[in-house]
């Protein structure tokens, strides 16, 4: 199963306590998948769903507010032939007066593009609508590169996600398609942070646990390609100290100068720190660095 499939599943194992939660989760269930029919002078709505986890959830929460549904399945057309599963919605007397309190629709009938504030005040409420905005039109990539996208309709739609998201302090940013907009987020901070606002917390730890892994490996990396690189610049440095040194007289070198010197020849790959130690008395490691610059420096001036 893809990440998108198992964090649905998650969310879609949540059942809102409270009436006015019910109302905001239903109200972006319908603002995220719903599609509006005129049949014979009836209105008719039907959910498109991507997984039959969801289309169960959609159904119970309906049934809990007395609306009236059936689920049917289709496949989609093109390369993958997934099963899709749509609610019918039956828009009864009572269904009206939900999908008004939920603020799917009107006081006149006519569709709205997003919920009046009223149906999204509470924190709570806030959190059941960005839920059913991703049980019915989210999907996240990763956990490597994790990209997580809530769908809307249009850029309104999408502005008023970011809204709500800004109000939790998560921000999204807003994008325009061809054919619709989204709310989205890449970072694995905001998106863990969405997740764990909505109640997914099991799919959050699991893109924590990625991050905290990779950023680990990473920082391995860079200290082993560290490592290497100075592994590297320590050889040549030698090499150069070597080949200076052979091009001298020793004897005619002042007694700092000599020892030094004699030390690199008996020790080639032994590292600054390490000669400084063989000095009698010890020395820094600056301070062989330096003697060993100045033996370069003359053996230039030849």
């Amino acid at each position: 199963m893809s990440l998108s499939d198992d964090f649905r599943d998650e969310l879609a194992q949540i059942a809102p306590v409270r009436r006015c939660c019910r109302h905001a989760e239903v109200s972006a269930l319908f603002h995220a998948s719903g599609a509006w029919h005129l049949r014979g002078g009836q209105v008719a709505v039907q959910l498109d769903l991507a997984s039959s986890a969801v289309a169960r959830r959609a159904f119970a929460l309906l049934r809990e507010l007395g609306v009236r549904s059936e689920i049917r399945t289709y496949r989609r057309q093109g390369f993958e032939r997934s099963t899709r599963y749509q609610l019918h919605v039956e828009v009864d007397d009572q269904a009206l007066i939900v999908l008004r309190e939920a603020g799917v629709l009107s006081a006149s009938g006519a569709p709205l593009e997003h919920p009046p504030k009223r149906v999204v005040g509470r924190s709570c409420c806030r959190a059941a609508y960005l839920r059913g905005a991703l049980l019915g039109g989210g999907s996240l990539s990763g956990p490597r590169d994790p990209h997580l996208e809530l769908r809307a309709t249009g850029i309104e739609a999408a502005r008023f996600i970011a809204e709500l998201g800004r109000r939790e302090e998560i921000v999204l940013r807003v994008a325009e398609r061809r054919n619709h907009a989204v709310a989205y987020a890449k970072s694995h901070e905001t998106i863990g942070d969405v997740l764990a606002f909505v109640g997914a917390s099991d799919t959050a730890l699991r893109l924590e646990e990625h991050a905290v892994i990779a950023a680990t490996r990473s920082r391995a990396n860079r200290l082993v390609n560290a490592d290497g690189a100075n592994l590297v610049r320590t050889a040549r440095a030698a090499q150069a100290q070597l080949d200076a040194i052979r091009a001298l007289e020793l004897d005619t070198l002042p007694p700092s100068l000599s020892e030094i010197a004699e030390l690199r020849l008996r020790h080639p790959s032994a590292s600054l720190r390490e000669l400084a130690a063989k000095v009698r008395p010890p020395i820094t490691k600056a301070a062989a660095h330096r003697r060993l610059r100045a033996v370069v420096q003359l053996a230039e001036q030849i």
